[in-house]
């Protein structure tokens, strides 16, 4: 009986033994569970070119300069979690003009220095960006370099780990400069700016 009772136990804890290391690989690993995706990273420098359209005024004109605008931008992310920010600089020529009285306003170029925050849906970042802008203002002949503001918000899909493309709304703000033609007015020019790009991360 006592040998009976002995080999009971044995058995016993051997199971109970068995059974615990079962668990314990079954909570680290199981051949039936299908793997977590992996988050993409939008993490590290990048550098891309866009196209766009710009709408635009002449404030104290009349005129509405509009045209296809185009550039370069380049920036760095940096992400927690599901957030993402950052920096972005970038450079734009624009054929943005438009004639009002006999004289032809025009906003040659632009650029930008902005912050990004946004939100990630894996692949999809939903984002608001803001900042400084300044560009060139010109009157017939005359030019001034106007500084300013910038805001707006975007989309971007990441195509590949490096690859993304998206589409932006901005609002430039270009503050008032004196031209001598005509009549000594201040004029700023301001404009929506419709675009699409692309961008490579390092």
């Amino acid at each position: 009986m006592k040998k009976t009772i002995i080999a009971a136990a044995t058995i016993a804890t051997a199971i109970a033994a068995n059974t615990a290391n079962a668990a314990d690989m079954g909570g680290r690993y199981s051949p039936y569970s299908a793997p977590s995706p992996l988050a993409y990273s939008w993490i590290g420098p990048y550098v891309g070119l866009n196209l766009g359209a710009q709408f635009g005024s002449a404030t104290n004109s009349g005129a509405d300069p509009w045209g296809v605008t185009g550039g370069g931008q380049a920036g760095y992310n940096w992400q927690w979690s599901n957030v993402v920010f950052g920096v972005e600089a970038d450079i734009q020529g624009s054929s943005a003009e438009d004639t009002f009285a006999a004289h032809k306003y025009a906003n040659p170029w632009f650029g930008t220095m902005r912050g990004r925050a946004g939100v990630t849906f894996n692949n999809i970042l939903l984002y608001g960006t803001g900042g400084l802008a300044f560009g060139g203002g010109k009157i017939d002949s005359e030019s001034n370099v106007h500084v300013g503001w910038a805001a707006g918000a975007g989309i971007e899909v990441g195509l590949t780990p490096h690859w993304s493309a998206r589409a932006e709304y901005l609002y430039v703000d270009l503050a008032n400069q004196t031209y001598a033609t005509p009549s000594l007015l201040q004029h700023s020019f301001e404009s929506n700016i419709l675009r699409l790009g692309v961008n490579y991360r390092f």
